[in-house]
């Protein structure tokens, strides 16, 4: 008895560790603010390309062989890149874990096939073979759908930011400020990610002396928010036309909260939808708890 406990409890650690690294729990709340009212790190010239992780984990290095294969059949796919263009992640470490899960989700099942004939039990070849397909399939798409929720997460707070950033340019455009001032003066008041990269790509524009509207549409296309490149056409009117758009300003601004204000809204009713289905379950299975003594003697009487 002693191996199949020792293999039993092997794999559950294991199983553990794999769900803690796939899904790390949620930093304190102390955490959060200690870090929201940090003082903002120097930000680096404008001109250096953004830092990625390079490619020196335990995981890139074992899942290294796997990246040109992968990359030969087309992934990352656009939709994809651009989220690990909003998380700042390589896709070839992306890919790199893409291919060892996928190897550890095909190996995974030979423990517990093992720990069965080592019990004296006959498994079969036929569902060990489904369960590591299976398991191998969950472990290439898991990495994808948590790069996907991520960058959702990031492209809410981007939306968030971008509001106080619309009113911050209103704001200065009616104390007179041109559109190039307003646009430069008015992101070097915020701080976070969203705020360090609309002022790296006007640094970038100022340097390469294109338009900042320009710089800020190529991020929108990047990034994939479609509301930055509403406001790169509404700022490029302003800089070719002469049009005056503090009222467009100020009307996508409070488009964008009540958009923001609908989705949060929406996300506390499913939340509280979700809450009520362990419940329903409980009930369900408290009726079958009372239900089934009841239904076997009437079926015995029969």
């Amino acid at each position: 008895m002693i191996t199949p406990v020792a293999l039993g409890a092997g794999c559950g650690i294991g199983l553990w560790a794999l769900a803690v690294s796939l899904f790390p729990p949620r930093p304190a709340l102390s955490t959060v603010l200690t870090r929201a009212t940090a003082p903002p790190t120097p930000t680096p010239p404008a001109s250096a390309p953004i830092p990625a992780a390079e490619d020196t984990g335990r995981v890139a290095r074992l899942g290294r062989p796997a990246v040109a294969p992968l990359r030969a059949l087309g992934l990352p796919g656009p939709r994809l890149g651009k989220d690990l263009a909003v998380l700042g992640r390589p896709p070839s470490t992306h890919l790199a874990e893409k291919a060892v899960l996928a190897v550890t989700g095909l190996l995974l099942p030979a423990l517990p096939t093992a720990v069965l004939a080592a019990a004296g039990l006959d498994p079969g070849f036929g569902f060990p073979v489904i369960a590591a397909l299976v398991s191998a399939g969950l472990g290439f798409v898991l990495p994808d759908l948590h790069a996907r929720a991520a960058a959702a997460r990031l492209r809410v707070g981007f939306r968030h930011a971008l509001s106080a950033y619309l009113d911050l340019v209103w704001i200065t455009l009616s104390g007179g400020a041109g559109v190039d001032s307003a646009l430069g003066d008015s992101v070097t008041v915020g701080r976070g990610w969203a705020f360090d990269r609309l002022r790296r790509a006007l640094d970038t524009a100022r340097l390469t002396r294109t338009t900042p509207w320009a710089a800020l549409r190529r991020l929108g296309e990047e990034l994939d928010i479609s509301e930055l490149a509403e406001l790169a056409a509404s700022v490029s009117l302003a800089g070719t036309e002469g049009a005056k758009v503090r009222a467009s300003l100020a009307a996508k601004a409070h488009a964008l909260r009540t958009h923001q204000t609908t989705d949060a809204e929406a996300r506390a009713h499913a939340a509280t939808e979700r809450m009520s289905l362990p419940v329903m379950a409980l009930f369900l299975g408290f009726l079958v708890f009372i239900a089934y003594p009841a239904l076997t003697q009437v079926l015995n009487g029969l």
